[in-house]
């Protein structure tokens, strides 16, 4: 498939374009969407006006044959903001990924984005995995990402990129023990 042909795909047709193929995307569950919504909140209420939050479903062309829709795309004060509509095109300051419980969830989010959103030159890539109760934050550094950060618990206040910004890690986690078990 070419970008042109997934780009015309209905909005909500689900699937990233992965080396010029269709494939299919996780099926977010309430504790994706809760650490979302919890990371847009927390973000836009440390931005404010001076940068941007958007959320799942956005379009983000990687490479010639690949675009991904990763679930929190953010552009920090003075960035270059993406076009009101259309796909984005060039790197946002920080991308978001919420590992899913499936070990292709994972390896997708822990390998393939990570090395896609380093070659496009996203400058930050954070990691949340609700199985494994932990919080990582990379930074790109000669082409490829470096952790900066993983926690599970705490709060974490040296935040590379963001400078003020406080990730409270475990009211994240208390937020998610209100879901109840299946």
């Amino acid at each position: 498939m070419s970008v042109a042909a997934w780009l015309d795909l209905d909005e909500d047709d689900p699937g990233e374009l992965v080396r010029g193929q269709l494939t299919e995307e996780e099926v977010p569950d309430a504790t994706h969407e809760l650490i979302v919504a919890w990371l847009v909140w927390t973000l836009k209420n440390w931005l404010g006006s001076r940068g941007l939050v958007l959320g799942s479903d956005l379009r983000v062309l990687v490479g010639d044959e690949t675009g991904r829709k990763p679930d929190l795309t953010v552009y920090l004060d003075g960035s270059r903001l993406p076009p009101r509509n259309g796909p984005v095109t060039s790197p946002p300051d920080l991308l978001v990924e919420v590992i899913s419980p499936s070990p292709r969830d994972e390896r997708r989010d822990r390998v393939e984005k990570m090395a896609e959103y380093a070659q496009f030159g996203v400058r930050y890539y954070w990691l949340v995995d609700p199985a494994l109760g932990s919080f990582e934050m990379f930074e790109l550094v000669d082409g490829r990402y470096s952790k900066a950060v993983g926690a599970t618990a705490g709060v974490v206040t040296d935040v590379p990129g963001c400078q003020g910004l406080r990730l409270d890690v475990d009211a994240l986690w208390r937020e998610l023990a209100r879901l109840p078990e299946s």
